[in-house]
């Protein structure tokens, strides 16, 4: 049974494997298999540790191993995600500004050349998440807890837009979230008048780069947040847990994937209140 000893490593390496079919499935415009795939590597990242506290297994292999994966899945990932959103505006620019008779003519209209340095604005996500995972590795603070918003909780908040727009937008057959950037292209052309408010709300410079700067700085903000991980069951040990994963599972089944990046805000809104509890506990005199 010495096997099972390597179980979590395992696991971990599973969730690398989602992350790099959630890159080839992102890069050929299929987003919301991307998140889906981050989905699950989110499920087996919350096992690994919980399998290697179990089996007693630790060790300086796992830890690495795991910010290895953990780089790639929550921090490649979510930088690839918003690059391609923001790379579907651009395709909707020029889709826009497209003139047949003046292309026919040589005077093909062109969208400014800066436009297409805005989708790599996206992996500020990635480098910042790699300052995330490499401050958490040498933070001693960080043991129970996280000090700034965890890179799973972030690359599933911005997952969470494909499969939003994926459920509410009227072109869900024909838009890049399930297929090629081609096929955006002919979307585009052919039925970009039929977008809902929330698709062009959300496909746009003015949401995307905020969410990509709000994002990146929580990663690495001095913000004590809790921490989902399981030493017991026990009620007395874990009321704050069991009460936001129960109001998770409320949210999800009330708004669906509109529930995803509520329930992020949520375990924002909780850890800031747990902190404000605890501060008043450590100054009432006893």
């Amino acid at each position: 049974m010495k096997w099972i000893r390597h179980l979590p490593n395992a696991i971990t390496s599973g969730n690398l494997f989602c992350g790099c079919l959630g890159i080839v499935f992102a890069f050929q415009g299929n987003l919301v298999m991307t998140a889906y795939l981050v989905g699950i590597a989110a499920v087996l990242d919350f096992f690994d540790g919980f399998a290697a506290r179990m089996l007693n297994v630790t060790g300086e292999m796992g830890k690495q191993l795991d910010s290895l994966a953990d780089m790639v899945t929550f921090g490649v990932v979510p930088g690839v995600v918003i690059y391609q959103l923001l790379s579907m505006w651009v395709l909707r620019q020029a889709v826009a500004n497209f003139d047949l008779l003046a292309t026919l003519q040589g005077n093909a209209p062109a969208i400014p050349a800066s436009y297409y340095l805005i989708p790599p604005v996206g992996f500020l996500v990635t480098v910042f998440s790699a300052l995330r995972l490499a401050k958490f590795n040498i933070d001693s603070r960080q043991t129970d807890s996280f000090i700034g918003l965890p890179t799973p909780a972030n690359t599933i908040f911005i997952c969470s837009i494909p499969l939003i727009l994926d459920l509410h937008s009227p072109l869900r057959s024909n838009t890049a979230l399930g297929n090629s950037p081609i096929n955006a292209l002919v979307s585009g052309l052919s039925g970009a008048v039929n977008d809902s408010d929330l698709f062009r709300f959300i496909i746009n410079p003015w949401f995307l780069i905020p969410l990509t700067l709000i994002s990146s700085l929580l990663m690495v903000a001095e913000l004590p947040l809790f921490a989902l991980k399981f030493k017991n069951f026990r009620w007395g040990d874990n009321q704050l847990r069991y009460v936001f994963l129960l109001l998770s599972v409320l949210l999800l089944i009330i708004f669906q994937y509109l529930g995803i990046p509520i329930i992020i805000l949520l375990y924002v809104v909780l850890s800031i209140i747990n902190n404000l509890l605890n501060k008043h506990r450590n100054e009432v005199p006893r």
